[in-house]
């Protein structure tokens, strides 16, 4: 098979797949299409968790076509039973020829067993075609399957001097409404979204996805150490609220749970939440990506710890002064040889703003 149109159909795949981002969660985005004689037979990406895989949708749209055609698929197709049978099961009885994948599935249940399942009967399989491409659209379930933490992307929006807030924590509105628009696909795709106790007493936001059902909202994660939380707070009448505390010192765990809140008690470290303990118990309740909105205290500590794998930042053309607060507290360094380096994966421009995606490199 010539090299670019193996490129070109798995390009097309990706494609599809991107049509699942944020609602297969804890699934992993996949596409898929049969292709025969350089013809689209089928197509198909997994569209939520419990239904069918992109491969069943494609064969089932190519029909008996598929006899001799090649799948392209972004993720190694299932050899085992979960919700839906294994998806190798379809290729074999299909009749498909060769099989090209972009990547292998980190989920031990899978990594390798499918691809192994179909040369054995005598497919033809070729790996890695566009590999990176479809690993950056689930970089979540790869770091949960690979390190048992979610993926960590921060938002922060913030003026060309690199201030986030004034002295007086106003901050409303530092980005255009072009900026904060994109925001929302951010929090679409992602599982949960973090922020701190103070930013919810502070602003008292509500951190939902605008036009999506209640239900279907990411959980909110509120990292609140001593259950300090106001109780008036508009995040509280919502669905998917859940307060990481380490303290209730007074009692408003019942009352919480009487809203709806799910609590989960953290052990504490320094005084604080233990944010990597928090990470891991996320990665148990199969959070791929979290999305972190908060302050300059949260944000360092989470870096501090080595914990943000990206930062998107959202820069305006204004000032906002040497007083006003930073990006981050933390951490605090004495010489440039600890300065914490960044990978620029992205700039583009939404209304007057500048979005900076820059993946965090770590040692």
């Amino acid at each position: 098979m010539n090299q670019v149109f193996q490129t070109e159909f798995m390009a097309l795949a990706i494609s599809l797949a991107k049509q699942g981002l944020g609602k297969t969660k804890p699934n992993p985005s996949v596409g898929a299409v049969v292709i025969k004689n350089g013809m689209v037979l089928g197509g198909g990406f997994h569209m939520k968790a419990g239904q069918e895989h992109a491969e069943v949708l494609a064969l089932n749209e190519a029909g008996p076509h598929s006899k001799g055609a090649t799948l392209y698929v972004t993720l190694e197709p299932c050899a085992h039973h979960g919700k839906t049978p294994p998806c190798v099961d379809l290729i074999i009885s299909s009749g498909i020829k060769r099989v090209v994948v972009a990547s292998l599935d980190p989920n031990t249940q899978v990594n390798g067993k499918g691809l192994d399942v179909l040369r054995k009967n005598g497919i033809e399989v070729v790996e890695g075609v566009l590999q990176l491409q479809a690993e950056e659209l689930n970089t979540g379930f790869f770091s949960r399957m690979t390190k048992n933490l979610p993926y960590i992307r921060s938002k922060i929006a913030s003026s060309i001097d690199g201030r986030t807030s004034l002295a007086n924590g106003d901050s409303k509105w530092i980005t255009s409404e072009a900026a904060r628009n994109d925001v929302q696909q951010w929090r679409a795709r992602s599982c949960a979204i973090l922020t701190g106790v103070g930013t919810i007493n502070q602003d008292n936001p509500l951190l939902n996805v605008r036009n999506l059902a209640e239900n279907d909202q990411p959980f909110r994660v509120i990292a609140d150490t001593n259950l300090s939380i106001d109780l008036k707070s508009q995040i509280l009448k919502q669905k998917n609220i859940m307060l990481a505390y380490s303290n209730d010192p007074n009692s408003k765990a019942k009352h919480l749970e009487s809203q709806g809140v799910r609590l989960v008690n953290i052990a504490s470290k320094d005084n604080k939440v233990d944010l990597l303990l928090l990470m891991k118990r996320l990665a148990t309740f199969e959070f791929n990506e979290v999305l972190v909105e908060s302050g300059p205290t949260l944000n360092g500590q989470l870096l501090e710890l080595g914990l943000i794998d990206e930062l998107v930042i959202y820069q305006a053309p204004i000032i906002m002064g040497g007083n006003a607060n930073p990006l981050f507290h933390n951490p605090i360094f004495e010489s440039m040889e600890h300065r914490i380096t960044l990978k620029q994966k992205d700039i583009r421009q939404f209304g007057d703003d500048l979005r900076l995606i820059m993946q965090v490199n770590k040692s």
